[in-house]
Formats: structure tokens, sequence, C-alpha cells
């Protein structure tokens, strides 16, 4: 009986055990979400080619749990494109400790530069999904243009002199370095005096380091430079502003003081104050090559001869077409434009004319496609256009051939005038052909 009673207890205690085991484990080991641990940390994540998302967490956090349907599904979105990993900060202490974790969950993104960013986005799949393909375009223009390994780059002398990446701001260079740009800028205000800024300037370096080739970060000395600091109405210090693609509004940034959370806000904000493509006018072959040449769709537009729709009609067309750019502006649309005629053979290869100006095609040079506007030209139909045409739209129609475009003056923004001809009478006209009446 006290056998059977101790093998009862045994079994009992490991199917706690076992439950125990089951329940401490946020993440099942068939998931999606890479495991990490202290021995592994270092391998699956500081070496790693890409971008990782770590979530640091906690078993007995309810928000945690709340996390972990969304944490999963966007590990599964983005399998094989980014690294999603978690980490029991509870059993392993030391991570927590090291990386400075003070709250349940704290997701930090590593891959960005030499510190890992919070992400401070929304928590669910979506937001993550979309933040981290964000990561990924960025870092692949950044490869595109050469700029990666840039930190590796550095020579020595740079990095013993600890130069900061922090460009000093004056009232004489302001103007030509920030608003005259097409840059976006993060700029710290600040008073020389100011506990605050003195803490915030190890910060403001390592940040300004790590978002070298990504955003330009910019200190100005108020005490010094007071026009500067009176235009923009700073009353304490440090005060610190975007300057993104309104310039004349820039926007305050309220966030922690800490690199990391500098270094998120300023990612986050690239995406959103990206310049919206210009809408150029197809005056040439140049024009459409540099335009559409590798343009995921070219957007081209047959405008109205200026007689017709005169220089106010052509006007409120352009400006639709720059609506659109500005709302479709994080896509790799182009947008170009023409006179009725201007571009006759182009025209016919598209199948423009037949039915009225103003008309527009969706054009895919590298494919040989095109598809053209069946709505109105007006704001809505041609937003509604667009979206349909970047989702791969109906309607596609394959280019026979793609007529080259000719050479044309540019519009001169004016009022079009009509080519005044010789004047002549009829008599002169049928005089050389009607009998002379005294030979009749």
């Amino acid at each position: 009986m006290a056998k059977r009673v101790a093998t009862a207890v045994a079994l009992l205690f490991a199917v706690v055990l076992c439950g125990a085991g089951s329940a401490s484990a946020l993440y099942a080991p068939s998931s999606d979400v890479v495991q990490l641990t202290s021995s592994n940390f270092k391998n699956k994540v500081l070496g790693a080619e890409g971008l990782v998302l770590v979530e640091f967490y906690a078993n007995w956090c309810g928000h945690c749990k709340n996390l972990a349907p969304a944490w999963e599904k966007a590990a599964t979105s983005l399998k094989g494109i980014v690294t999603v990993a978690a980490v029991d900060a509870d059993t392993h202490k030391d991570l927590a400790q090291q990386y400075g974790i003070q709250g349940f969950p704290t997701i930090k993104v590593f891959g960005l530069g030499k510190s890992p960013v919070d992400y401070q986005g929304a928590r669910e799949a979506k937001p993550i999904v979309e933040y981290a393909l964000q990561q990924v375009k960025s870092l692949a223009l950044d490869r595109l243009n050469g700029k990666s390994g840039s930190k590796k780059s550095s020579s020595k002398k740079d990095k013993d002199s600890g130069a900061s990446a922090s460009v000093e701001l004056t009232s004489s260079n302001f103007d030509k370095l920030v608003l005259k740009s097409g840059d976006t800028w993060l700029i710290e205000f600040y008073a020389p005096w100011c506990g605050h800024c003195k803490r915030l300037a190890p910060e403001w370096k390592t940040a300004a380091k790590n978002l070298q080739g990504k955003m330009k970060l910019g200190q100005i000395d108020c005490e010094a430079h007071k026009d500067i600091a009176q235009r923009y109405g700073i009353k304490g210090f440090p005060t610190i502003k975007l300057f993104g693609s309104d310039k004349e509004s820039p926007m305050d940034y309220e966030g922690e003081r800490s690199a990391s959370a500098i270094e998120s806000y300023a990612i986050s904000q690239l995406e959103l104050n990206v310049a919206a493509p210009e809408v150029v006018e197809l005056v040439g072959q140049d024009v459409l090559d540099k335009e559409c040449g590798s343009a995921a769709i070219c957007f081209v537009s047959f405008l109205p001869d200026i007689l017709d729709s005169k220089a106010e009609g052509r006007n409120k067309y352009l400006t639709t077409l720059r609506n659109v750019a500005e709302k479709y502006k994080r896509n790799a649309y182009r947008y170009v434009w023409t006179a009725a005629g201007k571009q006759s053979e182009l025209e016919k290869a598209v199948g423009v004319g037949g039915f009225g100006y103003p008309a527009m095609v969706a054009l895919n040079v590298k494919k040989a496609v095109y598809a053209p506007l069946r709505g109105a030209f007006e704001q809505e139909p041609v937003m509604k256009f667009v979206s349909e045409a970047g989702k791969g739209g109906r309607g596609i129609v394959p280019l026979q051939s793609m007529p080259p475009v000719v050479t044309t003056e540019p519009w001169d923004g004016k009022d079009g005038s009509l080519i005044e001809e010789d004047e002549f009478s009829l008599d002169e006209l049928m005089g050389d052909d009607e009998p002379n009446r005294d030979e009749l």
C-alpha cells in the first residue's frame, strides 16, 4: 500500500513538474519565435547578419501574455526576412541587466547600429511587421548606396578623437544646411549652462553616430545664437525638434532622452517625412529614362492643349497630380506629364487621344505594359486608379513597342496664344485661275 502511494505521489509530482515546465515557457519549442538564452544570445542576435527583434519578457507579466499571440503572428509573417526572438528576462537576469530592462515587455531592435533601438510602436502584429519591413528597406537602401559598413571603415583617429557626428549649427549656416536642404534633421537646442543638456550630450553623441547616413542630427547653442532660439520659440533646454519635409513647421520630440529612444524615433520618422516625387514634364527621352526607367509604376498624364485649358486649368491638373504623389510618396512611383499632341507616337502606343484629354496611363517600362485610367481626371478617381494599379489591378495591356520620346520645349507657365497668319483676300487666292472677262 505504501509503495502504491509513493508511486502515485511520484507520478503526481512528475505531472506537476511537467505542468510547471510548460507554464514557465511563454513560447512553445515549435514556435517561430526564436528562444534566446544567456548562452546563445551572442550568436543568434549580436552575430546575426540582418535585423533581429527581441522581446524581453517575464512569465508572470500580464502584458507579456497579451502580446504573445501578436508576437507569434509577427514571427511567422517575418520568417526568413527578419528574426523575431524572445528572452525570459527573469531566468536570464544578466541579459536584462546588460540592456537596462526595467519593465516588461520591452522590445529592442538589433542590427540597425551599434546600439539596439527601442521599439515604441503598437503591440499588434501588423504594426510590428510594418515597422520591421521599413527597417529592412532602410538597410537595403543603405547597402545599395554603399553606406553599409561605414562604421567599420571609420578611421582609428576618428574613433579615438570621439568626434561627434552631430553638426554644430549657427545663425550663419542654419538656413542653408537645414531649411534649404532636402534632408530630415533632428536638432537639439541647448544652453552651455544647462545641466539637463550636459546629461543629454553623451546620449545625443551616440545617437548621432548610429544614425549617420540615415538622418542628420545637429545642435545649436541658443545663448550664442539667440535669433534662432527666438525664431522657434525655445523656452526651455534642451528642446529637440524634427525638421522633416515641412521645414516651416518642425515637430517637437517629447520622448525619452536616451540614445536608443532618440534613434527609434528618428527611424520611425524617416518614412513619414520622405519628400514626395516631383511631377515632371516629359520633354525628352532622357526624362522618360530617368523617371520611368526603373520605377515600379510611372503614371503618364496627357493634359489638354494650353489653348483649351489655359494656365489656370493646367495648374489645377498639376495640383491634382502633386496631391496624388504626396499621398503615395512611400511607393516607388513616378509621375510625368505632357500636353496633348506633343508626344503623338506615345499617345498612339497607349491608346490615348481618341477619348479626349486629360488622360492618364500607368506605365511599366521594364515589363512593357500599361493600364489606362477609365474614370474622370479628378483627385479621388485618380487616387483610386493609382491605388489599384499598385495592387496589379485589371485592364493591363501589353505595349507592342515603346516609341521614342521626342524633344519638346517645356511649358513656360503662361497662357497660350494663337499663331497669327498672314491675311489674304479671296480675289488674290482665285485671281490667277479666273479667266479675263474681256477675253470671253
